[in-house]
């Protein structure tokens, strides 16, 4: 009798661990067949230039960027052809003490992105890069994740500003490129590959109940007939990005 439990203890571990086996199988599936997209159509809509390019290199797209903006603003130093005096609607604009500076930045970025299991928060500090190599922040202030309610007064007639390090970026619509383009124009991709969109889709402003908590949904665009997850943004906090990178992020350095 001894024998025989022991035998039957030998073959319950065995089929124990080949279930355990097979759901592991399952569940390694489920991840390979997380739907993969394609972002070569829109690369061309980039504006490259002398200062901002991009590279391929096998499955990702690395952006390097001197973040300069290609518009004017209160911010570049008087001597600069681009400087001219804020013009722009907010009544209660207020310089900061800052000026825009070249950086180095380099983002790379997945050429075929794909939803992420586990999503990441986005941090401080550049998240994704617009069509004219600027940078997009997060809905945070610095250094503490302050809302943006006081800082808006500082962005100038486009809507960006620079950092106390001189990092010109977007945290809001970039009107200059969706007076140039439109509304409803590519604006530019997150680091987690997923592009941004403007804040009319169809015809129709986009709102935040629109949107999953990423700050997007998945739909046919203009630039992607089979349709992709992108991003838009909102007049509403948290304007570009919710509650973390929908898709999995690459490298990030200044």
């Amino acid at each position: 009798m001894r024998y025989k439990s022991l035998i039957f203890i030998f073959i319950f571990f065995i089929t124990c661990n080949s279930e355990k086996d097979e759901s592991e199988i399952s569940s390694d599936s489920e991840v390979l067949n997380i739907i993969k997209y394609d972002i070569s159509s829109v690369l061309d809509e980039f504006d490259t230039r002398e200062g901002f390019s991009y590279t391929i290199d096998n499955n990702n797209v690395t952006f390097n960027t001197d973040n300069l903006p290609n518009h004017t603003s209160p911010y570049w130093p008087n001597s600069n052809d681009l400087f001219e005096e804020y013009n722009g609607s907010n009544s209660n604009f207020r310089i900061n003490p800052n000026k825009i500076e070249a950086q180095n930045i380099s983002i790379t970025v997945p050429k075929n992105p794909s939803e992420s299991i586990n999503k990441l928060a986005t941090s401080l500090g550049a998240i994704g890069v617009a069509r004219n190599g600027v940078v997009f922040f997060n809905q945070y202030a610095g250094p503490n994740n302050q809302p943006l309610t006081n800082e808006i007064n500082s962005f100038d007639q486009w809507l960006g500003h620079p950092t106390g390090q001189s990092v010109y970026h977007y945290h809001i619509e970039p009107l200059y490129l969706t007076k140039q383009y439109g509304e409803d124009s590519f604006l530019g991709l997150l680091a987690d590959g997923f592009p941004v969109y403007g804040p009319v889709e169809n015809g129709e402003k986009v709102t935040n109940n629109d949107l999953d908590s990423y700050h997007g949904h998945s739909h046919v665009t203009k630039d992607f007939p089979d349709g992709i997850y992108h991003y838009h943004i909102t007049s509403e906090d948290p304007y570009i990005n919710g509650n973390g990178f929908y898709g999995t992020p690459g490298n990030i350095t200044n």
